[in-house]
């Protein structure tokens, strides 16, 4: 069998609320070319579609209306089209079908996976020449591969399918070539965190957790700290022009997810936030009382500026930046924010803070709320006690948050330390003694200074390229003859995870 060209192959990396994608390989990994939400809208009265039931623009799990039953993969509005109708306020049900981490309405999954394959991509059903690898959540049924199989060789009519687990593709991003991938890949989503371990390249399924919390509660967890910011509520919220108690709120989510994606916000380390808590909100109102300080801010001391200052406006000028200041342009206005955005990330390593907050955690269970250093060292804990130190030297947390926040991975990695004994305490030589965290290579060039966040789609690149090119006769992938000859459960004997 000859191998496939390159620039046919298609990476098709899909997590609970994304989907990145990107044709062709090149020497350099590119990154994708395709980033779309992984959801859908259906306009409701079509095909028995409700009336009353609320919009959902944010992926959720809990309380999704079935209107679903008759309708037809075209019914669905995917990417700009769902935009559009969205923006023009139309009435529209927005479902999110990969949000619990498998793949429960197959038509849903079909529109949005159709809609990347060929409007984005721009292939074409009736020349496919391209072999699609799929990354996927993990512990998938074989049923459901299946059913993917039948899907994308008899609907989307690919050359050829492999499917890789997200978490080993993620993995194998920061995997030293000829090292057996050991590790614990920590993926922060929207609105839940997974945990795996992986020992001898290979998920250990038993192992996986995952947590009710992500980056939607820490932007709900800002907020409500802004609340207590009258600079920014007075200047969001005048008092000529109040917003509503709920429009207030929406608001300074907004403005918190702008923060973070636009990389204003450090991880704190343990008992910083304390420190934080007990300096008490800055009245920035109070302190940004001049041109000058503003300006000083902006300017962020440069020392040209110093060597003209005076003594008092050096003075000043050091009393401003020791608070941490920020200023932001949110809409047309002008928002200035203190320490208090550095809290962020605080409801990952204490989701106990999110109790305060109206409608927070939406799970409530001790399972879903313990906290991240919690979850890991349970998971851990579930392997084999021979491989956990093997796993502790193999830290690597990912998903869209790290792409924009650095520090993420040393921050876990120090609350970790109760759970690995000091090298006075050792009791065996299984035990662990100490804990590496892992990041993606600066020598991934296109990927260099964009964070972890990509790590799935670069795995999953670094994985086709080996298989559809470097060892096309290997057992890794199903084929046009394979699945002619075996059908769907073609795929059951040539994807890693399932054997």
């Amino acid at each position: 069998m000859s191998s496939f060209r390159e620039s046919s192959i298609v990476i098709l990396d899909t997590s609970r609320t994304l989907v990145r994608a990107g044709v062709g390989l090149h020497e350099l990994l590119k990154t994708p070319s395709v980033e779309l939400p992984a959801r859908v809208g259906l306009r409701r009265g079509v095909n028995g579609a409700s009336h009353d039931e609320p919009m959902d623009a944010e992926p959720s799990t809990s309380a999704v209306p079935d209107l679903t039953s008759t309708a037809k993969v075209t019914d669905y509005l995917v990417g700009a089209q769902l935009d559009e109708a969205l923006a023009a306020g139309q009435e529209v049900d927005v479902f999110w079908p990969f949000a619990d981490g498998d793949l429960k309405d197959w038509t849903q999954a079909e529109a949005v996976w159709k809609h990347v394959l060929f409007n984005q991509l721009g292939l074409r059903r009736g020349l496919m020449e391209s072999p699609v690898l799929l990354s996927f959540a993990p512990g998938l049924s074989r049923d459901t591969y299946e059913g993917i199989c039948r899907m994308f060789f008899e609907r989307f009519n690919v050359a050829g399918l492999s499917i890789i687990e997200r978490p080993m593709a993620q993995f194998f991003a920061v995997t030293v070539s000829g090292t057996e991938p050991n590790g614990v890949v920590i993926d922060i989503g929207h609105e839940h965190t997974d945990v795996t371990p992986i020992y001898e390249s290979f998920v250990v399924q038993d192992a996986h957790q995952t947590v009710g919390y992500g980056i939607s509660d820490c932007e709900q967890y800002l907020a409500h700290l802004l609340l207590s910011n009258p600079s920014v509520v007075n200047t969001l919220s005048p008092p000529d022009a109040q917003l509503a108690p709920d429009e207030l709120r929406a608001t300074l989510v907004e403005v918190a997810r702008q923060v973070w994606r636009e990389g204003l916000v450090k991880v704190l380390a343990e008992g910083e936030a304390a420190d934080i808590e007990e300096e008490g909100v800055t009245d920035i109102a109070a302190v940004v009382v001049a041109g000058k300080e503003k300006a000083v801010i902006e300017s962020g001391m440069k020392k040209k500026q110093n060597a003209k200052a005076s003594a008092a406006e050096l003075a000043r000028a050091k009393e401003i930046e020791a608070l941490d200041l920020v200023t932001v342009q949110f809409r047309d206005k002008q928002l200035t924010l203190g320490k208090e955005r550095h809290r962020f990330c605080e409801p990952l390593f204490d989701p106990s803070l999110l109790k305060a907050i109206p409608g927070l955690p939406r799970n409530s269970s001790e399972e879903s709320i313990r906290s991240l250093q919690t979850a890991v060292g349970h998971a851990v804990s579930l392997t084999e006690v021979d491989a956990r130190q093997y796993i502790y030297q193999g830290l690597f947390v990912t998903g869209e948050l790290t792409s924009h926040i650095k520090g993420l991975g040393a921050a876990l990695q120090a609350r970790l330390a109760p759970f690995v004994l000091s090298q006075i305490d050792q009791q065996n030589e299984v035990q662990p003694k100490s804990i590496r965290t892992l990041r993606i290579p600066d020598y991934f060039a296109e990927y260099r200074d964009k964070g972890d966040g990509l790590a799935s789609f670069l795995g999953s690149s670094i994985v086709a390229k080996i298989i559809f090119v470097n060892e096309p006769n290997g057992r890794n992938f199903v084929t046009k003859a394979d699945y002619a000859e075996k059908g769907p459960k073609a795929i059951l004997g040539q994807s890693a995870s399932l054997l």
